[in-house]
């Protein structure tokens, strides 16, 4: 006989999912309605006007994909993109690579403009290619690279790409409910999101924004979306006043992006950014203090995902799988160019709190010592205490 499910408990402080607020897991244990009910559909109501708030927008089509992160990615590029096009991508991490991934499978042509990984994209490299291309349709680039970091300035960027008169997309995955998005006032044309990061929900769905400009290309495209299940041009009519039937859509989830979003809205936009800020800025002071390096300089470093790289004859595996095995705590390794030299560790939404630096910091000290670390005992407790007693 299979037993009742019993996960074990873990403090999920890697680079995604993290763990759900308890509120948000409370939502998701009330009676499911049909997508179509009038209750339902005053939820989906409430989800999207919320959602605008904390992408920092006033767009209409503001909803919730189904699916998870990638799929907020592919919406956009398989309805914004046309076989031919030419698009620009950033690529300076992962995800940079994934969106070249997808903009090709859309049958564009793909310029990469590149950046080192722990790095930012460069706008004047951005706006050289523009120089040279005069017919680019989009500009697409990573706001919080989940791979490495790195936190990418958006306005100077914006403003070069419409003086040439491309859309900007950028991913918002791990930066929506952390940092300021500020879709209208940097002007981004279309950002796609995940729930599983900063909102503190799980995984499952992905938050996507457009513009009046945005739209109008989709509005004009010369063929249909090459995927049914993803065209926003039929989506949106169901989000919409029509509420045109599409697919039935994911209900528990979307109770749970909307508690999510609710207690975001709730402690305040510019409390939760500090609240992220406070905590990241002291986890980094904590593992400095360790003797530890940071991938990325303040200047462009997230607060909620933090690269730290790992110390010369360190185990990167047997050390996570210790903190995992002692302690509960969840963090990630390296991905693509860096697997194997760093170690990511999240404080992302729920996460963002002084017990869990606190709980991070000790654990990391207690398994590096016991593998031949040597650092000084209680500096790093020290340094992230010190830090917060300065800036609450």
């Amino acid at each position: 006989m299979i037993k009742q499910l019993n996960p074990p408990r873990r403090i999920l402080m890697g680079p995604g999912p993290s763990d759900v607020h308890p509120a948000v897991l409370q939502s998701m244990a009330t009676p499911l309605l049909g997508h179509l009910d009038p209750a339902f559909l005053e939820i989906m109501n409430e989800t999207m006007d919320l959602l605008r708030q904390v992408y920092q927008t006033e767009n209409k089509v503001t909803l919730a994909m189904s699916g998870t992160g990638s799929a907020g990615m592919e919406t956009l590029f398989v309805n914004l993109v046309e076989p031919g096009d030419k698009v620009i991508i950033g690529v300076n991490g992962l995800f940079g690579q994934r969106m070249v991934d997808v903009a090709l499978r859309c049958g564009a042509e793909v310029i990469q403009v590149e950046g080192g990984w722990g790095d930012i994209i460069r706008p004047e490299k951005v706006e050289e290619v523009l120089q040279q291309h005069k017919d680019i349709k989009l500009v697409a680039v990573v706001h919080a690279e989940t791979s490495t970091g790195v936190r990418q300035p958006l306005q100077e960027l914006s403003e070069i790409v419409h003086r040439h008169h491309a859309l900007f997309v950028c991913d918002m995955v791990t930066s929506i409910g952390g940092i300021p998005t500020k879709i209208d006032e940097y002007g981004v044309d279309a950002a796609y999101s995940g729930t599983q990061k900063c909102l503190s929900a799980p995984p499952g769905l992905a938050p996507v924004t457009l513009s009046p400009r945005a739209l109008e290309v989709l509005a004009n495209r010369k063929g249909k979306v090459q995927s049914w299940y993803l065209d926003l041009s039929m989506i949106q009519n169901y989000w919409g006043e029509e509420r045109f039937y599409h697919h039935t859509a994911p209900i528990t989830m979307i109770y749970s992006l909307r508690e999510a979003l609710r207690l975001i809205v709730d402690e305040g936009l510019e409390n939760v950014f500090h609240r992220h800020a406070l905590y990241g800025k002291a986890l980094h002071a904590g593992l400095e203090a360790m003797g530890l390096e940071l991938l990325v300089n303040e200047k462009h470093r997230l607060h909620q995902l933090t690269a730290v790289r790992i110390p010369t004859n360190i185990q990167d595996v047997e050390v996570r799988k210790r903190l995992l095995q002692k302690y509960g705590l969840e963090i990630g390794g390296g991905l693509g160019e860096l697997k194997g030299k760093i170690w990511r560790i999240g404080l992302m939404g729920y996460n963002a709190r002084q017990e869990n630096v606190t709980y991070a910091l000790a654990a990391i000290e207690d398994v590096l010592r016991e593998h031949g670390y040597h650092f000084i005992s209680g500096a790093a407790l020290e340094a992230a205490n010190r830090y917060i007693r300065e800036n609450e």
